[in-house]
This record gives structure tokens, C-alpha cells and sequence, in this order.
């Protein structure tokens, strides 16, 4: 019997100019979706992740935890106006 764990994954949401989100999981490389909502992209986004794991376990490759966080920067930056 497999033992459960509850896994918890850095997921980025970028909302895209013709509608809907694109969704990354920065821990798990070329793990991206996409939902037409913020709710449609969630549940994608733990199908992707569900289905990424399920892909790692069955070639028996480690199952990686997340390291990541998000952050952001302040920077001043001058540009012409147009």
C-alpha cells in the first residue's frame, strides 16, 4: 500500500492578453497549464502537478519537494515617454 503525503508546490498564475491564465510550477520543470479562469486554472494546475508526479513515481525517478517562494524587487528605471 502507498503511504499518502500532502505535497504543497509554488504554483504562478500570468494572466494572458486574450483571456484565462497560464499556470508554471516552477519545482517541477516544463510543468505548465492553462484554465480560462482563476478556478479552471487551479484545478488544471493539480491535474498537471497530479499527472507530472504520477510520471516521475512510475519511472522511478524522485519525487522533488518545493524550494521555491515568490518575491519581488522594486527598481527605479527611466524610459522615454512616448
Amino acid at each position: 500500500m502507498l503511504k499518502k503525503r500532502l505535497l504543497k508546490y509554488t504554483v504562478i498564475y500570468t494572466e494572458e492578453p486574450e483571456g484565462g491564465f497560464t499556470v508554471s510550477v516552477p519545482s517541477l520543470p516544463g510543468c505548465v497549464t492553462y484554465g480560462k479562469d482563476l478556478k479552471e486554472a487551479s484545478k488544471m494546475a493539480k491535474d498537471a502537478i497530479k499527472l507530472y508526479l504520477e510520471s516521475l513515481r512510475a519511472h522511478k525517478e524522485p519525487i522533488p519537494s518545493d524550494k521555491s517562494f515568490i518575491g519581488s524587487v522594486d527598481l527605479e528605471f527611466s524610459y522615454p515617454h512616448a
